[in-house]
């Protein structure tokens, strides 16, 4: 296959390069400097240009690129240039697409379960309502973005990304210095559920969605989500570390401000049941297990 990428330098776009390429496909990816390279071309989002051959006779699109939702505390600003990076971006490669001579017949364009808000206990799926937040309300305007590729008859398949468990980056990345110094602990109660889903089974529902006739949202969460509290002593396990120390609500909440409540400390228990139903198979569906196979 031809497949473009966008976002191919962040944790998960860079995973999926890796795996397209090891399996001899070819990947244009596209970057906001000047290309160097033969497998690059180059889009601006902020300026709506794509372009235009890196589209036209794809066999798959790609978009995962858009600011660092958890990166920096949530101001008003940074705020602002998330939603923005996010919209932006998709509407450009959406109305490229549309605009394509040889449309490709897919386009992956990534979101995430924020779209569900914050659940409780309650388990959610595909069917469930859109929740309350700047996260959910961002996931529909997101998604929406998309309708210029939906209307011009290609598939669009949007990817709802639970917390990817990976070591190069994400939540276990940027904590594991401190689990591995023995300073790891749980985010407030540890009460709050957590939907996670491992690098690899990252990658390969990334590549299923491709390959298999879906459209609409897709929940990318492992099979059994779990509590903060149940995954911070699976990784002090993992790596042989205590873990009995506790990280005060109000610390992450002065820290992150409002990312700390539709962040660490929001409680999402969400199931990946359009992905099950159409039989991917997971590889990790123990937490302690993708613990392990990813360190």
């Amino acid at each position: 296959m031809r497949v473009t990428i966008t976002g191919s330098s962040g944790l998960i776009g860079s995973a999926l390069v890796r795996s397209l390429r090891g399996d001899g496909h070819e990947v244009i990816r596209l970057i906001r400097r000047e290309p160097s390279r033969s497998d690059e071309a180059r889009w601006s989002p902020a300026d709506g240009c794509v372009d235009a051959a890196s589209l036209d006779g794809a066999d798959a699109v790609v978009h995962l690129a858009g600011a660092g939702i958890g990166d920096r505390p949530w101001t008003k600003a940074y705020k602002r240039k998330v939603r923005d990076s996010r919209l932006d971006g998709t509407r450009t490669i959406a109305e490229a697409i549309a605009a394509a001579g040889r449309k490709p017949p897919v386009l992956v364009c990534g979101s995430a379960i924020g779209y569900y808000g914050d659940t409780g206990g309650q388990e959610v799926d595909e069917k469930s309502p859109e929740g309350r937040g700047f996260l959910a309300a961002l996931v529909r305007d997101w998604e929406a973005a998309a309708a210029p590729a939906r209307e011009a008859g290609v598939r669009v398949v949007h990817p709802r990304s639970g917390i990817v468990l990976a070591r190069e980056g994400g939540m276990l990345g940027t904590t594991l210095p401190l689990f591995r110094l023995g300073l790891g602990g749980r985010l407030g109660d540890g009460g709050q559920w957590t939907s996670w889903i491992s690098i690899r089974d990252q990658v390969a529902a990334l590549r299923f969605l491709i390959d298999n006739e879906i459209a609409g949202p897709v929940n990318l969460t492992a099979p059994n989500p779990v509590t903060n509290d149940a995954y911070t002593k699976a990784l002090g396990r993992v790596l042989h570390r205590p873990t009995r120390l506790t990280v005060p609500k109000v610390a992450l909440r002065a820290a992150l401000r409002g990312f700390a409540d539709e962040g660490p400390l929001i409680s999402q228990r969400v199931l990946p049941r359009r992905l099950r139903e159409a039989g991917f198979r997971f590889a990790h569906e123990d937490v302690e297990a993708a613990l392990r196979d990813v360190l």
